[in-house]
């Protein structure tokens, strides 16, 4: 392999970069992984003022400082981040995350939704100045084909969950995550529309309902489009469930803490393009059951159990109950789950993504 000089620079790009964002944290992770090139920062067009140490403004990148890759994390639209980037002259490795279709987001966030339209019309218009593009699952990757990508090679988040591992979690976080009624069904996502946490609270009404579910469902993410937060703790009142928890953003103290207390993981998204906290809690020998929406099925694999898309809230509760009542289907999820998170994880995806930014370096 050809050697490239120390002075060689690898920046990420992103559109905006939050505390929790799952594709931020991403990104952190891989700083120490480009810094065996070369210097590497983080730039972002709008930055969580708690990161404001870590990641830079993105009017701050120098404007010739030696030899640079940007690394461009794609994830919505941004008409100035796109300029930058049409503007440059440095190679330029495109890491596709997905874009949520806009229609999820025009009832609740007109701009957003528009926004997420013009990132996917962003992403093909880069064809011609990237050097190289990586997709993180089979399902991100047809849709760069369908954009007119070629060479498209697939590199699963690197994100380590073991870092999870390595957390003993605090008596308080324990105390906490103990606190909620058994048994616990967790939700790790954001609280938008396409993740339909909207579905899930239907389900445990069901299942409360018709079923006898006495225990809680926890949805931890943040909570940022105030206008859907509203609505759903509307349908929360409204139904009377008194056994789902809006529990918001959690450090990784308590999100360990739920991980290890948790005795099913639940995910209702419609659009995903990998959804990296199945594989956390599958690491962690929690069940899953997942609706089989865009990449949910790629990532779960035989690991969890998969509901058709078509099927309803009260689908759902009757398989949660299923599970809660069948300790040898808990045993052999836990254990395929573990298995699928070591086979994840256990392959070398730093050291592609290296090789991809040391190719187009050179």
């Amino acid at each position: 392999m050809t050697a490239v000089p120390t002075a060689t620079a690898v920046d990420q790009v992103l559109v905006t970069a939050a505390a929790g964002d799952a594709i931020t944290n991403l990104a952190r992770s891989l700083r120490p992984v480009f810094e065996r090139i070369g210097p590497s920062r983080l730039f972002a067009r709008n930055v969580d003022p708690h990161l404001a140490g870590e990641v830079a403004p993105l009017d701050a990148y120098p404007d010739r400082a030696g030899r640079r890759v940007i690394v461009f994390h794609a994830s919505i639209g941004e008409p100035i981040v796109h300029r930058f980037l049409q503007q440059r002259s440095e190679p330029i490795v495109l890491v596709y995350h997905n874009i949520t279709p806009a229609e999820h987001f025009a009832p609740w966030d007109p701009t957003f939704a528009a926004l997420l339209a013009e990132g996917r019309e962003e992403v093909g218009a880069l064809r011609g100045r990237v050097a190289r593009v990586v997709a993180d699952s089979p399902f991100n990757a047809r849709e760069l084909a369908a954009m007119g990508y070629d060479d498209v090679v697939v590199v699963p988040p690197a994100l380590d969950g073991r870092r999870l591992h390595a957390i003993e979690p605090s008596a308080a976080a324990l105390e906490r995550a103990r606190a909620f009624p058994a048994p616990l069904v967790l939700s790790v996502a954001q609280l938008l529309p396409h993740k339909r946490p909207d579905f899930l609270v239907e389900a445990v009404h069901v299942a409360r309902t018709y079923l006898g579910f006495p225990g809680t469902l926890c949805l931890v993410g943040h909570q940022r489009l105030a206008p859907y937060r509203r609505a759903i703790r509307r349908q929360i009142s409204e139904l009377g469930v008194t056994s789902v928890d809006l529990t918001g953003p959690v450090d990784d103290d308590l999100l360990a803490a739920l991980y290890r207390t948790a005795d099913v993981v639940v995910s209702a998204s419609e659009h995903e393009g990998f959804c990296l906290p199945l594989i956390e809690a599958m690491s962690f020998g929690v069940p899953v059951v997942a609706r089989a929406f865009a990449a949910v099925p790629e990532t779960v694999g035989d690991a969890g159990i998969l509901l058709p898309p078509g099927r309803g809230p009260a689908f759902m509760a009757e398989a949660l109950a299923e599970l809660l009542s069948d300790t040898a289907l808990q045993e052999d999820l836990a254990r395929r789950g573990r298995d699928r998170a070591i086979d994840l994880w256990g392959r070398d995806h730093d050291r592609t993504l290296l090789a991809i930014v040391r190719g187009v370096a050179v």
